[in-house]
C-alpha cells in the first residue's frame, strides 16, 4: 500500500490464534430460540401450577416426608411441591458446576450455555461389525464402545450407549456398566443404578478408582443417568431412591424426563414441556432438600411418536424442535440440562441417519443444550448402536460445534486487501495468518471425503461406510489402554464381580 506500511499480525496474535479450537468442547450455544420471552414464561407458569396443583401419585414415604418437611403437602395422595418450596430452590441453585474427566482436558463446564456432545441411549443391540446383522449387546460391546469414545475428538462424554445383555442380575449389570464405562474412556461417563443397592455399589466403585469418597466428591467422574417420572405425574419408587444414594454420597444426577407427546403428554407443545419441565423439576428440588449442595441436571425430554403407529420418532424436525424448545426453557430457569438428539429412526449408517441426526443435534447446540446426549451412533429409534456411526458421527459433531464459533470480524485488516491486490501476489494462501488460522478456524474430518473426483475414482471409489469400518477393526484391534491402575484393579476385582477380562 503507497505509502502506508502493511500491518503484519504479531507473534503473540499469532499464537493466540494457533491456540483456539473452533470445535472445542463448551462452545456456546444459546443463539437459537425457538419461544418468545412470553411462550417460555407461560410455560414455566405451567410447570409450577402442576407441581403445586396436581402433583405426583406413586410417591414414596421417604419422598414424602422429605418434601412435606420441607413445606409441601399430600393431598387425596398426591405428592404437591407448593411455588414457596420449588422457586426459592430453583433461584439459590449453581446455574452451573463441572462434571469432571478422569483427565481434566476432558472437565465439562455446564454453566451459561456451553454445550457437549455424547453417547447414550441404553440400546439392547449392537450391528455387529463384521456381519452388519443386528444382535444383542454384551459387556465387552460396552467395553469396546467406550475406547472408542475415548479415541474421537468431538464426543466429549459416554453415556452408557448400550445394555449388557449377559449380565445375570441388576447388580452385577450396574457394577459392571460402570467398571467397562470407566475401563474403556478417562471421559465423563453417565450410567444408571437399578436401585438404592445398586447405586451404592457404583459409587463405592468410584471411590476405590477416585482413592476415596472425598477425592470423588472434588472431581466426580462419574453421574447418574435418573428416569425418576413415569409420565405422566407417577413416581417411580426404586428410581428415587437413587436420587437419594446420589445427594448423600455427591454423586451428580440427571433429573431425566422422557414422555411422549401426545400419549403420556397433551400433543399440545407448549403443554408438553411444561408436564415434563415439572416432572423433571420434583427430582432436582427433591435432590436439593437432601442435600442443597447436590449437583443436578435438569432432563425435561418430550418425545416425538408417529401418531399413525404409536412408534417412537426420534427423527422428525418436530423432535429437533421441542428438544431444542426444552433447552431453551431450562436454560431460562439457570439450570444447567441435557437433551437428547440424534436418535435417529434410521436402521444403518446412511443418509437419513445423517440428516435426522445433524438436524436435531444442531437445534439443541443452538440452542444451548449443557449435554447432548445419543448425538452419535444411535439408530431403530434408539434399539440399537453402529460402531462404524461413531465414526462418521464425531465428523459431523466437530461441524457442529464449529457452527457455534463466534464469527470473527475484529481486526479485519482491509490494507492487507489493498495490498494482496495492487502490490502483491493477489492471493491470501501463503499469507502467516492463513497458514495458523488453517488450524485454528476450521474443522477437518477424519472419515468423510473431500478429495477431487478423479482423485476419488483413482481409490476405487471408497465409501465411507467402509472406511469407517475399516478404522473401527483397526482402532480395537490395538491393545486398550490400562486406564485403571492395576494394584487399584486388582483391588476393585477382590471387592466386586467383574465379569470384562482385559
Amino acid at each position: 500500500m503507497t505509502g502506508r506500511t502493511r500491518r503484519r499480525p504479531s507473534a503473540a496474535q499469532l499464537r493466540r490464534e494457533a491456540s483456539k479450537n473452533s470445535a472445542a468442547s463448551g462452545m456456546e450455544g444459546g443463539r437459537f430460540r425457538p419461544l418468545s420471552a412470553s411462550q417460555t414464561a407461560e410455560i414455566i407458569d405451567g410447570a409450577y401450577e402442576l407441581l403445586e396443583t396436581t402433583g405426583f401419585s406413586e410417591a414414596p414415604d421417604f419422598v414424602k416426608n422429605h418434601i412435606c418437611e420441607a413445606g409441601g403437602e399430600v393431598r387425596e395422595g398426591r405428592l404437591l411441591f407448593p411455588r414457596e418450596l420449588v422457586e426459592p430452590l430453583i433461584a439459590s441453585a449453581p446455574s452451573g458446576f463441572v462434571l469432571c474427566g478422569r483427565e481434566e482436558k476432558h472437565d465439562l463446564d455446564l454453566s451459561g450455555h456451553r454445550v457437549h456432545l455424547g453417547t447414550g441411549g441404553a440400546a439392547p443391540m449392537v450391528i455387529d461389525v463384521d456381519t452388519g446383522e443386528y444382535r444383542r449387546s454384551t459387556l465387552k460391546d460396552l467395553y469396546d464402545a467406550a475406547r472408542l469414545v475415548d479415541s474421537l475428538q468431538h464426543v466429549h462424554f459416554l453415556s452408557r450407549p448400550l445394555v449388557a445383555g449377559d449380565m445375570p442380575d441388576e447388580e452385577t449389570l450396574d457394577v459392571n456398566t460402570a467398571y467397562a464405562c470407566l475401563a474403556g474412556t478417562t471421559k465423563h461417563v453417565a450410567t444408571s443404578a437399578s436401585n438404592a443397592s445398586t447405586a451404592r455399589a457404583v459409587a463405592d466403585l468410584c471411590f476405590e478408582i477416585a482413592g476415596s469418597p472425598e477425592l470423588f466428591v472434588q472431581r466426580p467422574f462419574l453421574s447418574f443417568n435418573v428416569n425418576h417420572v413415569t409420565p405422566p405425574m407417577r413416581m417411580s419408587g426404586d428410581a428415587m431412591e437413587v436420587l437419594l444414594v446420589a445427594a448423600e454420597r455427591g454423586i451428580p444426577a440427571h433429573c431425566n424426563v422422557f414422555s411422549q407427546v401426545g400419549a403420556s403428554t397433551p400433543v399440545n407443545f407448549g403443554a408438553s414441556i411444561a408436564q415434563t419441565l415439572a416432572e423433571a423439576l420434583a427430582g432436582m428440588v427433591f435432590s436439593w432438600v437432601v442435600n442443597p449442595e447436590a449437583k443436578v441436571l435438569c432432563g425435561p425430554k418430550p418425545m416425538i411418536v408417529d401418531l399413525r403407529t404409536g412408534a417412537m420418532s426420534g427423527g422428525g424436525g418436530e423432535q429437533a424442535l421441542i428438544m431444542a424448545a426444552a433447552a431453551q426453557v431450562a436454560r431460562e430457569l439457570g439450570l444447567p440440562n441435557v437433551s437428547i438428539a440424534g436418535a435417529s429412526d434410521s436402521k444403518i449408517p446412511d443418509i437419513q441417519s445423517g440428516s435426522e441426526k445433524a438436524l436435531a443435534v444442531v437445534l439443541s447446540a443452538q440452542a444451548g443444550s449443557n449435554l447432548v446426549t445419543q448425538a452419535c451412533g444411535m439408530h431403530a429409534g434408539l434399539m440399537g448402536v453402529s460402531f462404524e456411526s461413531y465414526l462418521l458421527d464425531n465428523d459431523m459433531l466437530g461441524s457442529v460445534m464449529s457452527s457455534l464459533r463466534p464469527l470473527d470480524t475484529d481486526d479485519m485488516q482491509l490494507e492487507d486487501i489493498h495490498f494482496a491486490v495492487t502490490e502483491g501476489t493477489g492471493h491470501f494462501l501463503g499469507d502467516e495468518a492463513t497458514l495458523v488460522r488453517m488450524n485454528s478456524d476450521f474443522v477437518y474430518p477424519d472419515i468423510a471425503d473431500r478429495t477431487d473426483f478423479q482423485s476419488w475414482e483413482e481409490r476405487n471409489r471408497p465409501q465411507q461406510i467402509d472406511l469407517a469400518r475399516n478404522e473401527v477393526k483397526r482402532r480395537l484391534i490395538q491393545d486398550p489402554l490400562q486406564l485403571i491402575p492395576s494394584a487399584v484393579d486388582q483391588q476393585i476385582r477382590a471387592k466386586f464381580d467383574i465379569r470384562l477380562g482385559l
